[in-house]
């Protein structure tokens, strides 16, 4: 078991690519038993892994903006370049979809890589005797783990229907699982029930690797917020989301006061200054640092994934022409002394021949440190934060049996004291009111990160568009009912047709 927390810098990534579930190693690949030989090679496996999270069709591009344009928080502006088109008109997703194809392949991949390591760890923990190496060997175990668990729990998320309960989870459709990567598994999608206890259990397998040592020192041995690696709380952080998702109250609210009170992470202020022209809340989307940060996906500017604010700016450095704008009812939604508004939006005036002035999204207008490098519009995606934690748990205490209001709001002033530039007394939550402000401090705070889609999907709403200056004809007004088929994506069509395969499509693709 790995007791202390270590960093291994990244240096190359292992090309183990496939673009789908049930596509391996390339013919002329190295011979799986000859692969992975020493515990430095199964570490640069893991860099692999990390590597393949840099991915634009994951945290840096459709895995976080797609179930976002898709909802209700952003408008298609006329004169646009159509993309993501299919996916904002809604009605228009298919099975075929290329974004949405990306992403299950991408999500895969991940999970092809994991179990490629993981397949050999055993063999070469035979051949190791030095307690050092085989310290590093339970780590990267626990990191491949915690990947897969990530991966599983995102393609659950959007290719699945919302997880109601123990009985109705074993009667629906999960996602395929894959614990071996030379496996004889069958291609077939395994229950719903099954598929979320497969993420907890490699969770539980990652948690005992990744423990901290008891007399763990951040003075000494490194902070944990910011980091680019997983490690005991990256686990507990993930953990609180999924038992969230399960509708296991009790549970989420444990592991989510695990991370929140451990002491390792602090909301980001948005009044204390980082430097002489940014907050720390700021900074943490200008320049990708933050105490709050949990894990984020690690870019360099020789090493980067997508560009995530390219689709609300496509500044040119002459001009503004955003293929989507914020929607008003969400920007309408921060208070007065909400600063986060001014961290997320500035009104610009695009440069469109329409001319359209709007409230456009600098969250991701790029690392101020990338831009030196004529690199815009990347930011590193912060994938776990402090701030849902307290989200998570807040939401659990007003859901479960016995709803603690006072506890639930305590957690939202908490985040709002971070978050405005004053807030006194305290968030007076009951019955009538408590998920509706719980719901509204979801979209201000995780704005365009990739949520709105499934906490619909959970909560059982619908939404509705009203056309809005400029906006698209074609998509502007739409009014999505509840339950809708296309809040579970669509299995790709390549993953139905494949030779040998047994997956069942999802209503959406009818």
């Amino acid at each position: 078991m790995i007791k202390k927390f270590k960093l291994y810098i990244m240096l190359v990534a292992v090309a183990l690519s496939s673009v789908s579930c049930l596509d391996k190693m390339p013919e002329d690949g190295i011979p799986f038993d000859e692969s992975l030989q020493t515990v430095s090679d199964i570490n640069l496996a893991v860099i692999g892994i990390y590597d393949a999270f840099r991915s634009k069709y994951l945290y840096s591009g459709n895995l976080t903006l797609l179930p976002d344009i898709q909802t209700d928080l952003v408008y298609g502006v006329n004169g646009n370049t159509n993309v993501y088109g299919d996916i904002w008109r809604w009605k228009e997703i298919k099975p075929t979809n290329t974004d949405i194809e990306a992403v299950y392949g991408a999500l895969y991949d991940v999970i092809n890589r994991c179990n490629f390591m993981l397949d050999r760890a055993d063999a070469v923990r035979k051949k190791t005797t030095d307690d050092k190496d085989l310290d590093k060997l339970d780590q990267c175990c626990g990191e491949a783990y915690l990947a897969r668990a990530l991966a599983y729990s995102e393609l659950v998320k959007l290719f699945c229907k919302a997880y109601e309960s123990d009985e109705d989870a074993a009667g629906q459709l999960g996602v395929i699982l894959s614990e071996h990567y030379l496996g004889d598994e069958t291609m077939r999608r395994a229950s719903l029930k099954d598929s979320y206890q497969f993420i907890l259990d490699d969770l539980d397998r990652a948690a005992e690797l990744l423990e901290l040592e008891e007399d763990f020192d951040t003075d000494t041995q490194g902070t944990l917020y910011d980091s680019i690696y997983f490690n005991e709380y990256t686990v507990h952080a993930l953990r609180a989301r999924v038992l969230l998702y399960m509708k296991r109250w009790d549970e989420a609210i444990k592991y989510a006061t695990k991370v929140i009170d451990s002491g390792y992470y602090y909301l980001s202020s948005c009044t204390r200054a980082a430097t002489s022209s940014a907050s720390y809340y700021k900074y943490m989307w200008t320049n990708d640092f933050s105490t709050e940060a949990i894990w984020k996906v690690g870019f360099t500017v020789n090493a980067y994934g997508g560009a995530l604010g390219q689709v609300f700016a496509n500044y040119d450095y002459s001009t503004l022409r955003p293929d989507y704008v914020p929607a008003t009812w969400a920007v309408n939604l921060y208070d007065m002394n909400d600063l986060r508004v001014s961290a997320f939006f500035q009104s610009f005036t695009t440069g469109y021949s329409h001319g359209l002035t709007w409230p456009l999204l600098i969250k991701y207008f790029g690392n101020e440190s990338f831009t030196n490098y004529n690199i815009l519009h990347v930011s590193m995606p912060k994938v776990l934060r402090l701030s849902e934690q307290y989200l998570i748990r807040a939401e659990a205490y007003v859901q479960r049996d016995q709803p603690d209001y006072g506890k639930a709001g305590s957690d939202i002033s908490v985040l709002r004291t971070a978050r405005y530039s004053s807030y006194g007394g305290s968030t007076s939550l009951n019955k009538e009111n408590a998920m509706d402000v719980i719901e509204q401090e979801r979209v201000k705070e995780l704005y365009m990160e990739g949520f709105r889609l499934h906490d619909l999907k959970r909560w059982h709403k619908g939404f509705e568009r009203t056309p809005q200056d400029q906006s698209l004809s074609n998509g502007s007004s739409l009014k999505v009912e509840k339950d809708d088929p296309l809040f579970v994506w669509p299995i790709p069509q390549h993953e139905l047709d494949a030779p040998g395969s047994e997956v069942e499509p999802n209503e959406s693709n009818k």
